[in-house]
């Protein structure tokens, strides 16, 4: 179950990056709200799924799982540019969270 959470928050927390921008530097009070909620939700299940696991890897998975999501999302979202570096940088994240899953 620990791994379920996991996922879980590293999906909440790829929402919660992409709903920092609303905000507009926290001043405006509506997207705030939103990012406040989806910024604890993804931390208070990082907490359950470090019941059982490493605090490393747990912690790497979700920074990982945050990272390459939101890069994603500003790829097919935002325009960002694809550049070699940067799919080779996701490729590397991805597998540093599938060795962590495999050995953890």
């Amino acid at each position: 179950m620990s791994w379920v959470y996991l996922l879980l928050a590293g999906a909440v927390e790829v929402v919660w990056s992409q709903s920092l921008k609303p905000t507009d530097g926290f001043t405006r009070l509506g997207p705030s709200i939103v990012a406040l909620v989806l910024g604890g939700t993804a931390v208070y299940l990082l907490t359950l799924a470090l019941r059982d696991l490493p605090t490393g890897t747990g912690y790497a998975v979700f920074t990982g799982i945050g990272t390459i999501g939101a890069v994603s999302l500003g790829i097919a979202l935002h325009d960002d540019p694809v550049t070699a570096g940067r799919l080779g940088a996701i490729a590397l994240i991805v597998a540093g969270v599938l060795t962590a899953r495999v050995t953890a």
